[in-house]
């Protein structure tokens, strides 16, 4: 970390030790033979993996290729203890490993990935109980009001201009994209998604929105600059609003967007939507009852809600290694404990959108940008973290290409409200996307 960053990191309490909890590239590597045992080791490690197009290259050179089919990937080990790592907790030690640089990757990242979610998908169907035992994944971290902040603090506050070197130019936007047409730009797609938004909320001129969780605040500044509503957006990370702040009154929106920085349990008043984008991931399921009863008393009679948030197609804990390191409590729901949320308050649920594909191709273009970028980010941080997040990035991408993750858009309003469309003609009346330029 550079003098200026640091300093920077210091004053707004971002220290670089909080964000990269990646294992050291500890000195120990050998000059020594495999043993049996733990040529042994890998060949059960592969089995256990379902077999994937994968071969191992050890620290002394040697090579141990897949049994059942030809290799499409290597994976180089430095040194005995990162194989040992590897077979205790792969969920965990993969990341840290590669983090670390004690794990190397011949082939292209997120094919690998994507090659080991689809093997382990189906492998571990018939896993022993002791090995999913192993294996397992941790329960998220709390998500009470003072651990919420830390958690976005670890992930949110690691500087605006990290994020600002790959995602979109036109709202900071670290959400799902949506690519009405594959063709589209990163910034189009982006604003597509905002649009795509507002047209499910059925927003007009006058209206009041909440949100939930609003990032750089792109959101909010888009539905008051096209639609002249008045929002309320609220927010645990200082340094997104901070920005958010700057880019309102830049574009000469502060009387329409308020930023408030508190945690969304405390929102107060009754408006005609209530939005969150990529913030039920953190909320935690055991306070899914209490944000539904929030919705509820902040919804006027004739609302609509929006919840806007990665899923899984049946209940399952988050990856070892992203909660742990990258995104601390994250938890994405599954769609029936997403209903959860609906059923609890009675609500009617009006439209149930998929957008994983999207996801996709969004991590494509985030990467991309990421990788054009890879030196600065070192400059910035450390090698360490850069691997990480790559990383982060690749497995995000491969996981929604391979189906093990989701990306849910729901609509709801409460049941007895009768003000409601008769269809959803309105939202494809017209393309989403601005036209480039």
């Amino acid at each position: 970390m550079n003098q200026s960053t640091a300093r920077k990191a210091r004053d707004t309490g971002t220290e670089q030790k909080s964000h990269v909890l990646t294992l050291p590239l500890e000195n120990t590597r050998v000059d020594r033979s495999p043993h049996t045992y733990e040529r042994w080791l890998i060949a059960k490690l592969l089995r256990m993996a379902g077999n994937p197009p994968v071969r191992f290259r050890l620290w002394n050179g040697d090579v141990i290729e897949p049994d059942e089919q030809r290799a499409e990937f290597t994976l180089h080990l430095t040194d005995p203890k990162a194989l040992y790592a590897l077979v205790t907790n792969p969920n965990l030690a993969f990341g840290d490993l590669y983090a670390a640089g004690r794990l190397e990757v011949e082939g292209d990242l997120p094919d690998l990935m994507e090659a080991l979610y689809r093997a382990v998908h189906e492998a571990r169907q018939k896993w022993p109980k002791w090995l999913d035992a192993l294996w397992r994944n941790h329960a998220p971290r709390s998500t009470g009001i003072s651990e919420a902040k830390e958690n976005i603090h670890h992930h949110y506050d690691l500087g605006n201009e990290f994020y600002r070197l790959w995602l979109d130019n036109a709202e900071m936007q670290y959400t799902c994209a949506y690519y009405e047409t594959p063709d589209l730009s990163l910034e189009q797609a982006q604003l597509a998604k905002l649009e795509h938004v507002c047209r499910k909320l059925r927003l007009k001129p006058g209206m009041t929105v909440v949100e939930a969780g609003c990032g750089w605040g792109g959101l909010a500044r888009y539905m008051a600059r096209n639609y002249g509503v008045k929002v309320h957006s609220y927010n645990i990370s200082r340094e997104q609003l901070d920005y958010a702040r700057k880019e309102a009154h830049k574009q000469g929106l502060d009387h329409l967007v308020e930023y408030v920085e508190d945690d969304y349990r405390n929102i107060s008043g009754q408006y005609d939507a209530f939005v969150s984008i990529g913030m039920l991931e953190h909320v935690g399921k055991e306070n899914y009852e209490a944000m539904s009863e929030l919705i509820k008393r902040s919804l006027k009679p004739d609302g609509i809600a929006l919840l806007h948030s990665i899923g899984r197609n049946r209940p399952m804990l988050m990856n070892a290694w992203i909660e742990k390191r990258i995104f601390p409590g994250a938890y994405p729901p599954s769609i029936g404990e997403f209903m959860q949320i609906c059923e609890h308050s009675d609500f009617s649920v009006l439209d149930v959108e998929n957008l994983r594909l999207h996801y996709a191709q969004t991590l494509s273009h985030w990467m991309e940008r990421f990788t054009e970028n890879e030196d600065k980010v070192t400059a910035m941080y450390d090698e360490h973290f850069t691997r990480a997040w790559r990383m982060y990035l690749a497995g995000s991408m491969s996981a929604f290409r391979a189906g093990n993750l989701q990306l849910f858009q729901v609509v709801f309003a409460h049941s007895d409200n009768n003000q409601l469309p008769q269809s959803r003609q309105d939202l494809y009346n017209f393309p989403a996307a601005p036209e480039e330029g």
